[in-house]
């Protein structure tokens, strides 16, 4: 009997900050494990933000390196930071919930993995991905920020403030996100989650109007939506506008808002006072009967790495809702997912993320909403 022989891959991360918080990036290879050979090296500036964030960013960055080379690979993920190795190993409680996002982002992208073992090494061992790492804060520095100092370490001061961009390499793949029209629920501003509601007249026509600025846009390869009605309507008026054949994808469907679907925001604090409160602050916690943000986010970001490992390099147009299309700007963004809360997102808009081979994704636009002006 023969046996499959399941590759083996080493990712080094590492990661730093001047000031921490201050100027910061990541680094990381990966090599084969058997020969020693370099297959990939990625490196970034995350703008202003602590060593803790910039040592995360770079292990996520390194396992969504490997996934893109090896999917399924063993992977030995060594890093110079015992926080991160401890934490991700189970062994520590992941305290603060800037880490906790962070800690679920690399867990998501080790799923595309095989087994993934995470170990310490001294930093005079990890200097591959220390270099990178310096050569990324070096290159951030150079595009106009300015803080003394040396790399540190701390949990203070966690979200990280964009500076600089530097080009991606590679040729990206393209979401062009865009949110179903108006329905019933939506116009009074009622939790709309699984419930299949249908558009209104008025989100026909949204329907149709994105449908029409997406078609003189041209470029787009594939059309993938919601299973529920309201999505797949707006879908199927973009494909009428552009030839373009549909495809659902179930896990792109909305959030579950259990017993909160259909009443009002005002209305579920009134009868769950409690449990609104934790919603807000705690991503893991559902409403009554639902589900929560965090177990939102890990369907949606596994579809879209289906997605991008089938369709690299096409331009894919996603017609979803409010909470999967938040979770992949924020996924975008490297920002935790209590961010959610901060953006607005109007029915029929249109949002852009390119997603690059090293797992960056840049986002080029949000919350589009100028073919609608007239209406």
């Amino acid at each position: 009997m023969t046996h499959a022989v399941t590759r083996s891959l080493i990712v080094a991360a590492d990661g730093g900050s001047r000031g921490n918080p201050g100027i910061a990036g990541y680094g990381a290879v990966v090599l084969d494990a058997a020969t020693g050979e370099v297959l990939a090296e990625v490196r970034d500036g995350i703008g202003r933000a602590t060593n803790n964030v910039a040592e995360y960013s770079g292990l996520i960055a390194g396992l969504r390196a490997a996934a893109q080379i090896a999917p399924g690979a063993a992977v030995e993920a060594r890093l110079d930071s015992k926080l991160v190795v401890e934490q991700m190993s189970g062994r520590w409680k992941i305290k603060h919930p800037d880490l906790r996002s962070l800690a679920q982002a690399a867990s998501d992208a080790a799923r595309q993995l095989g087994p993934v073992t995470y170990v310490w090494v001294p930093r005079a061992r990890n200097a591959h991905a220390d270099r990178l790492a310096n050569e990324a804060m070096d290159s951030a520095e150079r595009g106009g920020a300015s803080v003394a100092g040396g790399a540190s370490r701390s949990e203070e001061n966690l979200v990280p403030k964009p500076i600089a961009w530097r080009a991606a390499d590679g040729q990206p793949t393209t979401t062009i996100l865009l949110r179903h029209g108006q329905t019933p629920l939506s116009d009074e501003k009622r939790f709309a989650g699984t419930g299949d509601v249908p558009l209104t007249e008025k989100g026909v026509a949204q329907a149709k109007a994105a449908a029409a600025a997406l078609a003189a846009r041209g470029g787009i390869d594939e059309i993938v939506t919601s299973p529920l009605r309201r999505a797949r309507r707006t879908a199927a008026e973009v494909a009428a506008a552009t030839g373009l054949p549909v495809r659902v994808e179930d896990a792109l469907r909305e959030t579950d808002f259990g017993k909160w679907e259909g009443l009002s925001f005002a209305e579920a604090r009134d009868q769950w006072p409690a449990e609104v409160t934790a919603w807000l602050a705690e991503p893991a916690a559902p409403p009554p009967g639902g589900e929560s943000v965090t177990d939102t986010g890990l369907r949606v970001a596994a579809a879209l790495d289906a997605l991008l490992a089938t369709s690299p390099g096409r331009t894919l147009l996603i017609v979803s809702h409010v909470t999967p299309i938040k979770s992949l700007v924020t996924r975008a963004l490297l920002a935790p997912p209590a961010a959610m809360h901060r953006m607005y997102l109007d029915v029929a808009s249109l949002c852009e993320i390119d997603w690059y081979p090293d797992g960056r994704g840049v986002l080029r636009s949000f919350n589009d909403t100028a073919h609608l002006r007239d209406m």
